[in-house]
């Protein structure tokens, strides 16, 4: 009997190991999809590098929940996103939840939208502007 339940719990962990492996290739396909899809991506601390290394242009804005400027760039960093959906990768971070890559970027001030190129900050706007001054900066660096 002993053996029987013994073969039956190891079956299930096989089947169970199985479904995890599936489940995380599924997940990681729909990140790859998603890095210029035209949707905003949550950055943090620790996938932070990996984003901005992955991909040759990035718009990064440094945010808080509870900061009013940051919610009024909010939509305009959506529609940045859906427009230069394939050419640029549009991220948020928050940086209450996040500090160790405000301090990198040494940012004292939000909203900051920084724009990084190949890795590297080439670009950077601090405090709320309107939509077509963020544009003319990444059509710069587009190009």
């Amino acid at each position: 009997m002993r053996d029987t339940h013994e073969e039956f719990i190891s079956a299930e962990d096989d089947e169970l190991k199985r479904i995890r492996e599936r489940k995380l290739r599924e997940l990681m396909k729909g990140k790859e999809k998603k890095s210029l899809s035209g949707q905003v991506i949550h950055i943090t601390d620790s996938n932070f590098n990996g984003i901005v290394n992955e991909n040759p242009l990035v718009l990064v804005d440094f945010f808080a929940d509870w900061c009013m400027p940051c919610r009024m760039m909010a939509p305009v960093v959506e529609e940045l996103a859906k427009e230069y959906a394939g050419k640029v990768l549009v991220g948020k971070i928050n940086v209450d939840e996040n500090p160790a890559t405000a301090e990198r970027f040494q940012v004292y001030s939000i909203p900051t939208l920084i724009i990084l190129k190949a890795g590297e900050e080439v670009d950077r706007i601090v405090g709320f502007v309107p939509k077509g001054q963020v544009e003319a900066r990444l059509k710069k660096h587009l190009g």
